[in-house]
């Protein structure tokens, strides 16, 4: 049974709901970035836009322009990953408790602070009464997200499922992840925030944008890793999770040339950035390369090898490491293949 992603929206640190970056991206030059936030008055209602913490209106607005464009208005599951919730909405409260000595305290703030607000939020908001689960597993948040409504997509559970990775990252908060030595080393790409949703479905359309071909999980440390069940040819790529952090970079360059010599290998956090569910803005970078059939130089990790144009055949594998304790392999290709 074949898998295939019908529509891939963003918002991040590029301009959003757009494939601008493709041509021209944003480049930055500082610790921590703030994502590029819609027009959402052109979208929802004032109360909306009031009500909302911008993580609930970017997950509701990425949702919305995916579920329009893959032309199926209620998914049979919908399912998102985060790695740390509606933080936003959590310092606010908590803030407010502090400040207020626990008296005059609004629900709003409350109620948005917990992790399975932003697809229940969404659900609500189709009255889509079907499967609906939120993961919440740091790193690979996204992933396994994702490998549930793979899972449930082969089996025939499910025909369709719309899935998602939310992210935000506070000033305050940025200071806790870089004192926890996720964020904010030397040479390390950007801290940025990620909102992403895609629509996947068993049914094949001429929207199609890709196929996904395999999603796997592998758990070692160090040497321990063991090597993902699928095989790659000269003719594929390797979207990593590269950030400019030795430490973090040495595994993949490690790891693909033991697994996979001579595939080119290519990065995506130069331009979206660092969080626990980037690896949702590889895929979506991943997938636009598919359907535009063409990698720009500043993908390529090794621009000496850069080969631009994808052949018919190609495919990218979107590697993800977490700790070097968690790997996770998605395996993208065209439609025709």
């Amino acid at each position: 049974m074949t898998i295939y992603i019908h529509s891939i929206k963003h918002i991040s640190a590029q301009k959003p709901l757009s494939d601008e970056w493709f041509y021209k991206p944003v480049m930055y030059n500082k610790p921590d970035v703030r994502s590029i936030d819609a027009d959402y008055k052109q979208f929802f209602t004032p109360i909306v836009t009031r009500r909302l913490g911008k993580i609930l209106k970017r997950a509701l607005l990425v949702s919305k322009k995916a579920l329009e464009e893959s032309g199926i208005s209620q998914p049979d599951a919908i399912i998102a990953g985060t790695g740390s919730g509606c933080t936003e909405s959590t310092e606010i409260f908590l803030n407010k408790l502090v400040r207020d000595g626990e008296e005059l305290l609004t629900p709003t703030h409350f109620m948005q602070s917990t992790h399975n607000t932003i697809s229940s939020l969404v659900a609500i908001e189709y009255k889509c009464l079907a499967y609906n689960v939120t993961y919440s597993h740091k790193g690979i948040s996204f992933e396994c997200a994702l490998q549930d409504a793979f899972i449930q997509l082969k089996s025939g559970k499910i025909n369709s499922a719309l899935v998602g990775a939310h992210d935000e990252l506070t000033p305050s908060h940025f200071t806790m992840l870089k004192k926890s030595g996720y964020l904010g080393k030397p040479n390390q790409t950007f801290a940025g925030e990620t909102s992403v949703a895609m629509m996947i479905s068993t049914e094949k359309s001429k929207h199609a944008l890709c196929k996904i071909v395999a999603v796997e999980k592998v758990y070692g440390e160090g040497a321990r890793a063991l090597r993902p069940a699928f095989k790659l040819t000269d003719n594929d790529y390797i979207m990593t999770g590269a950030n400019g952090d030795k430490k973090n970079d040495e595994m993949y360059y490690d790891h693909c040339s033991k697994w996979f010599p001579n595939v080119p290998l290519l990065q995506y956090k130069n331009i979206f950035g660092e969080s626990y569910t980037a690896p949702a803005l590889g895929v979506y970078a991943a997938t636009v390369c598919l359907q535009k059939v063409k990698i720009p130089d500043f993908l390529f990790i090794d621009k000496n090898d850069a080969l631009k144009i994808l052949k018919p055949k190609s495919r990218i594998l979107c590697y993800n490491q977490f700790e070097n304790k968690h790997h996770t392999f998605i395996l993208l290709a065209n439609t025709g293949k």
